[in-house]
């Protein structure tokens, strides 16, 4: 799977794993799509800015996966608020310390990763907003073979787990009271044919990448979300440092403006999503024009809450952040919300531009 993450001890992003590869999935048994509708862009917030070029280290390879961040550039969203250019660096990548090092101006990650680079490196870091609400971490099996519908069905199991996601793994086990010695970890790649021909019974994916590869594929699949069993964390943030945060705050702001506007356009046209991802961006990676598709159909059902329905897209409740910190700590670092977290620029984003609330 794409990783999701970048490599963080023991938690890989599917790229990293971009905390999994993945992934970022398929409709999942439970998983609702909520539209939203595109609003028009509205004036430039920096009109007279310029902010130079726009690095953005992505967590995976160009699929559709960064579908807002494509409609941003390819519409001048970007440009207009205030870049003179757009790099849009593919992953898996060492986020955080491209991030840190002032190499990119904005990294995605995922709250665990980012925590461990902040605690036990001194990494000056700050996620300001995320993609996904819910992450599209899952277990995943064959409905027709171990169907693995609740963390006690994997009791006896074997379960296919990349190098570096061996943390998260562990994390869903303790979450649920699921003894380790009962269930055998098969290391895998992110590609999932160990789960086809049955060399495991479950597979760690994303609902979003590996799911819809194995569906498409013409498998009836379940799903065992980690969101929905004890581990809801936040995923494909926006990481920057403290130093761009204190010296570079209008630009950030406006990196979050115009992709907020991208990700509206996203998610009112998946289509739109999977073409940009096929034709332009993932041009060179032979990319699978319905599997695309799907996914991005898929990932609505991350981005689109009640929550981002009534606050924003990219925000983080204090509930979700109250998660984040328990689901880190589960994965070995305990840190502050306030060492790890900064939602003041989204908020003046908010604040000085509610029609991007419409």
């Amino acid at each position: 799977m794409r990783p999701s993450l970048s490599p963080v001890p023991a938690l890989p992003r599917r790229r990293k794993s971009r905390v999994l590869a993945v992934a970022a999935g398929i409709v999942a048994a439970g998983i609702v799509l909520t539209g939203c509708s595109s609003a028009a862009p509205s004036a430039d917030p920096s009109a007279d800015a310029d902010y130079g070029e726009l690095s953005v280290q992505l967590s995976w390879i160009k699929n559709v996966e960064f579908a807002g961040e494509y409609f941003a550039d390819s519409k001048g969203y970007f440009t207009d608020a205030g870049f003179s250019s757009v790099n849009l660096i593919a992953g898996p990548g060492a986020t955080e310390s491209l991030v840190a090092s002032g190499q990119a101006l904005v990294g995605l990650s995922d709250p665990i990763s980012v925590a461990p680079a902040i605690v036990n490196e001194g990494a000056p870091l700050k996620i300001i907003g995320t993609t996904y609400q819910k992450n599209p971490f899952s277990i995943l099996s064959l409905k027709d073979k171990a169907n693995i519908v609740t963390p006690q069905d994997m009791v006896g199991k074997r379960i296919g787990v990349q190098s570096g996601n061996e943390t998260l793994f562990s994390a869903l086990l303790d979450v649920n009271g699921i003894d380790p010695d009962s269930v055998t970890v098969v290391p895998v790649e992110y590609d999932p044919s160990p789960l086809i021909t049955g060399d495991v019974d479950g597979f760690l994916a994303y609902v979003t990448n590996e799911s819809v590869i194995v569906e498409s594929q013409g498998y009836d699949v379940t799903n065992l979300l980690y969101a929905d069993n004890g581990l809801e964390f936040a995923t494909e943030s926006f990481v920057v440092s403290q130093d761009s945060i204190d010296n570079n705050r209008e630009a950030l702001k406006a990196y979050l403006y115009a992709s907020i506007l991208g990700w509206k356009d996203a998610i009112a046209d998946p289509q739109g999503s999977a073409d940009l991802a096929v034709d332009t961006y993932g041009k060179d990676l032979g990319l699978d024009p319905a599997k695309e598709l799907k996914q991005a159909e898929a990932a609505n059902g991350l981005i689109v809450t009640d929550e981002t329905d009534a606050n924003g897209l990219f925000t983080i409740s204090d509930d979700l952040i109250a998660s984040n910190l328990e689901v880190v700590k589960a994965s070995g670092t305990t840190i502050a919300a306030d060492d790890l977290f900064d939602m003041s620029l989204l908020d003046e984003v908010y604040e000085e531009h509610p029609e991007l609330l419409e």
